[in-house]
């Protein structure tokens, strides 16, 4: 008889652009596009299932307990705080993770950030549909200062995978770089690159451009403590996770021109409260969370999540956590 699986929160993954059917042959699969994040409705759907595939739905040690068939955890993410692993392992629950799908997403998520502070081209492609080019007296204007980044110092807060591709798309706009990170991996490859600590990187930085994980010495990282270090000319990037920030500090640093502007693409708590301070804050550029999402990724992570589940269904897993 094949497993009974359950995608809990399928259309994240898969909002029907790609294909379930590729999991047939390997068990009998149920998507929920949503489920709600309390253990009753999460364990009602669960409650016969070997396998379950989760982006975002909560696997907490109250919810586990309710689930003595669950044998195996497809996280079909890179991120898995939202697994009390811990409580896994003592059920002898396997979890798994798909790192490094979307690392080429990510970083040009990143850039399409920054260059939106730089150059506002939407901005300026909005005030011209609205007619303030037509009306100019000059044959070019614009509204914001234009930035070239040639020249500019980066820092990279967390140089794994995607720090290092953003170091490389950095070299290529004749950027600087200076990196900070919990292992210091060898960067002779890149000339003048060099190791700061981040006091250091906050001060000598044009970008700061943040790529480390959620751990409890980087929540709340950007703060105003932090904030009060980084050039007033200066832009902040989060590609990452959102409580690294503290976000009233940053609206604060923002509507008081302490740094420039930021380009965010997470926050603290998402979906957002409507009340989110930097909703309001000078210079802010937000996205919802999509670096992740392009098609190519998604298309990756379908595929790397059947192969971890595949791998633990042969008796072999891989990206266990």
């Amino acid at each position: 008889m094949k497993p009974k699986i359950i995608a809990i929160d399928g259309y994240t993954l898969n909002p029907g652009d790609l294909s379930w059917q590729q999991w047939q042959p390997y068990g009998n699969l149920t998507v929920y596009d949503r489920t709600p994040y309390e253990t009753t409705a999460i364990a009602g759907r669960c409650a016969e299932a070997v396998a379950v595939l989760t982006n975002k739905t909560p696997f907490n040690a109250a919810t586990l307990a309710q689930l003595p068939h669950l044998k195996y955890i497809g996280v079909t993410a890179t991120g898995y705080n939202m697994i009390d692993i811990a409580a896994a392992k003592k059920q002898d629950i396997i979890v798994t993770n798909v790192p490094g799908y979307g690392t080429v997403s990510v970083v040009q998520m990143t850039f399409a950030l920054l260059l939106e502070l730089t150059q506002r081209v939407q901005r300026h492609s909005d005030a011209v549909m609205e007619g303030k080019w037509s009306r100019s007296p000059d044959f070019s204007f614009w509204d914001y200062p234009l930035v070239e980044l040639t020249g500019k110092t980066i820092g990279i807060i967390g140089m794994g995978h995607i720090g290092s591709k953003v170091a490389d798309i950095a070299a290529a706009f004749g950027m600087k770089i200076i990196g900070n990170s919990r292992t210091r991996t060898d960067q002779s490859h890149r000339p003048g690159f060099t190791w700061a600590s981040i006091p250091e990187l906050l001060a000598q930085s044009d970008v700061v451009s943040i790529h480390c994980p959620l751990f409890p010495e980087t929540l709340g990282l950007i703060n105003s403590q932090t904030l009060s270090l980084m050039k007033p000319t200066a832009f902040l990037l989060n590609t990452s996770r959102g409580p690294i920030i503290v976000e009233q500090d940053l609206a604060d640093a923002l509507n008081t021109g302490r740094i420039a502007g930021a380009g965010l693409d997470v926050l603290s708590t998402e979906p957002p409260p409507a009340g989110n301070p930097l909703f309001k804050a000078k210079n802010c550029i937000i996205t919802p969370h999509i670096s992740w999402a392009t098609k190519e990724a998604r298309t990756r992570l379908m595929a790397a999540t059947l192969a971890n589940f595949t791998a633990w269904q042969s008796g072999h897993p891989i990206n266990v956590l």
